[in-house]
């Protein structure tokens, strides 16, 4: 399907804001909520997602647009630090990731990319990207309240927000149907205020003017250590919301501008964040879904969703409009997003015809999906908190059978 808007293309003005909005909306649930669960004020983490998405789009030429938010993947060792040795460590952890990720960028510009279908063949990117949507499934769920004894109104107000968003979609007109998760959560947003479950308090809470910290980072051989292990298992993440991103929006950026490319930004951005005293970065899947249901892959649209983070995290009763947004309404949205994440993976193994009749093929892809989706951690002997999340740990598990198990003869 042709899209409303290609990557170089450029909406009109109004159009780009309310494209920017979107995205920023859909990622704002995850990008404040990591935050939150680490302990961190979630309006630095909405500053250093503007700052990160713009330094992305920049080191990727403004060829490959994504928004960069908060990574769930380094939750764990981010508590682990934040506790044991305070907000300057978290950095320094944040600095360890941007320069391993750097290391990557640099052996991958020189060995080119045509190792990728050799360490990461469809079988293996395919199931890796679709437990990244399936694995996030009893978020999206939960958020909604339709778990056991969850809230029955908040399940409606979360399904009448999907309802809202799956008609937008179809409306013929262009316009409407592109920006159908504004619209999806404008309609939640308005019903749960009808029904009184939307809470104001983060408007009076949020500060007037939130002025950004600058952290100076410190570091220990243990920071320095689980930094680099997680950092090794979310690039194997990162390529694989790289490799979508181009399916999505029909261009090979692994090749131009480059793999290297992409991993330099997601990098840097990472450590931007650190010295701004948020957690590590990542792209989004939010993003691929917004884009896979829109069909508007506009790079300015990206550059408008950096601006208006940063607009939003500076003025704090900004920013405390988004944080009043049931997260109900957001889990009727995800119910879609991280679907569409999942079905891209799917497409991937179809698309390139991969054969389960080869015991090879179905082990890898067996393996990787029970794992990623079965909440598998990995955890050291003794610590408290897991080391790589399952989506990490399934994929590298996923590498490493597709490395060591024998290609079967043709018959």
């Amino acid at each position: 399907m042709k899209p409303i808007y290609d990557v170089e293309e450029r909406p009109p003005f109004a159009k780009s804001l309310f494209y920017g909005l979107q995205h920023l909306l859909a990622c704002f649930g995850a990008t404040v909520l990591v935050p939150m669960l680490v302990g961190i004020n979630p309006l630095y983490a909405l500053f250093s997602a503007g700052i990160g998405t713009l330094l992305y789009l920049f080191i990727t030429k403004f060829k490959v647009p994504n928004f960069v938010g908060s990574s769930f993947a380094f939750i764990g060792c981010a508590i682990m630090v934040l506790k044991t040795y305070g907000p300057e460590y978290l950095a320094g952890g944040a600095i360890v990731s941007a320069v391993f990720y750097t290391i990557i960028a640099f052996l991958v510009w020189k060995a080119g990319s045509g190792w990728i279908n050799k360490v990461l063949p469809p079988v293996v990117i395919g199931p890796v990207v679709a437990v990244i949507g399936l694995s996030l499934a009893g978020t999206a769920i939960s958020m909604a309240g339709a778990t056991e004894g969850g809230d029955f109104t908040a399940m409606l107000l979360a399904l009448a927000t999907l309802v809202i968003t799956i008609i937008a979609m179809f409306i013929k007109n262009k316009f409407i149907s592109s920006i159908s998760i504004v619209i999806g959560l404008a309609g939640g947003y308005l019903l749960s205020a009808i029904f009184g479950r939307v809470d104001y308090s983060a408007i009076t809470n949020a500060p007037i003017i939130n002025i950004p910290i600058f952290i100076v980072p410190k570091f220990n051989g243990t920071v320095i250590l689980v930094f680099s292990l997680v950092s090794f298992a979310t690039i194997c993440e990162h390529i694989g919301h790289t490799i979508v991103t181009g399916q999505i929006i029909n261009k090979d950026v692994v090749k131009n501008p480059g793999l290297h490319r992409t991993i330099l930004g997601d990098g840097l951005a990472t450590g931007v964040a650190g010295l701004f005293g948020s957690v590590a970065n990542t792209t989004y899947g939010e993003s691929l879904g917004v884009m896979a249901t829109t069909k508007v892959f506009s790079v300015f649209v990206f550059i408008f969703s950096g601006a208006l983070a940063i607009i939003l995290s500076i003025f704090g009763k900004l920013g405390g409009v988004l944080q009043t947004i049931p997260s109900h309404v957001l889990g009727g949205l995800c119910i879609l997003l991280y679907g569409t994440i999942a079905v891209n993976g799917l497409k991937q193994l179809v698309v390139n015809k991969v054969d389960f009749d080869k015991k090879r093929n179905l082990i890898i892809a067996s393996v990787i999906f029970i794992l990623g989706c079965g909440g598998s951690v990995f955890q050291l002997p003794g610590s408290t908190y897991p080391l790589l999340t399952s989506i990490a740990f399934a994929a590298i598990v996923g590498i490493i059978l597709n490395l060591v198990l024998p290609q079967e003869k043709e018959e």
